[in-house]
């Protein structure tokens, strides 16, 4: 947002003012690259002057700015978290909270960043900047949140779906067992019947001793008789050739 980064750099000009006269020319030159944005050069910078004035609330201040320039928004928020317990003065503890809740706007944590705003504003309640991003944190947060109800109502139907897909698949998968249940009755069924058929089916009929001796008897009587008769046959051609007259 222009506003926001606008505030930063005033910040940032305003430090310079403010700053002894041993760091002065290390934060100028901090300053100078975060112009340039040249963001990580001008960390070093801020870092510099933190070293030469641990004190410095300024040094610290702007070194929290460019690593906000470098989208590092966890450490840039325990950057000014850190210079809350330095600052006893409303309009820099404001400022603290205001770029603390931008960090976490910027890094999507809008209920986190709406509280941030409304600590600026109970510092500095006529701060408009602070009051504007507040309302743009509020109107995030409710896309948030109904783009998270959506994905919740999605993702609730397709387990519906999936649920309902599996009891379907479940109740096939019973029906086709019950087929096969009754298509194996059905065959054990029929085996059964076909076996009791078998079963009433008339076998060989054994014969005794003596029957089988009288039908041997008979046959071989027959055979006899046949024997006998061709043997008659044969002597009456023979008998019949010898009478010829000569």
């Amino acid at each position: 947002m222009k506003k926001r980064s606008a505030f930063i750099l005033a910040a940032l000009m305003m430090v310079i003012l403010a700053n002894g006269q041993n760091d002065r020319k290390v934060i100028r030159d901090g300053v100078r690259a975060y112009d340039d944005q040249e963001f990580s050069e001008a960390e070093v910078q801020f870092r510099k002057a933190e070293n030469i004035n641990p004190e410095s609330f300024e040094a610290e201040f702007n070194t929290g700015a460019a690593l906000y320039a470098q989208e590092k928004y966890e450490e840039t928020v325990k950057q000014y978290e850190s210079l809350l317990e330095q600052s006893d003065d409303n309009g820099r503890t404001a400022q603290i909270w205001h770029n603390i809740g931008n960090s976490l706007l910027e890094a999507q944590q809008y209920g986190p960043s709406i509280e941030a705003y409304k600590n600026s504003l109970r510092k500095n309640p006529s701060d408009e900047e602070t009051r504007y991003n507040l309302a743009y944190a509020k109107q995030k947060l409710k896309e948030q949140q109904q783009k998270q109800e959506q994905q919740d109502q999605k993702q609730n139907k397709d387990q519906q779906d999936q649920d309902q897909n599996k009891d379907q698949q479940n109740q096939k998968q019973k029906e086709d067992q019950k087929d096969q249940d009754q298509n194996r009755d059905q065959q054990d069924q029929k085996q059964n019947r076909d076996q009791q058929d078998q079963k009433q089916q008339p076998g060989p009929q054994e014969i005794s001793k003596e029957d089988a001796e009288r039908m041997l008897n008979a046959i071989q009587q027959q055979e006899k008789d046949v024997k006998d008769k061709v043997d008659k046959e044969k002597a009456a051609a023979t008998k019949v050739k010898t009478e010829k007259d000569w």
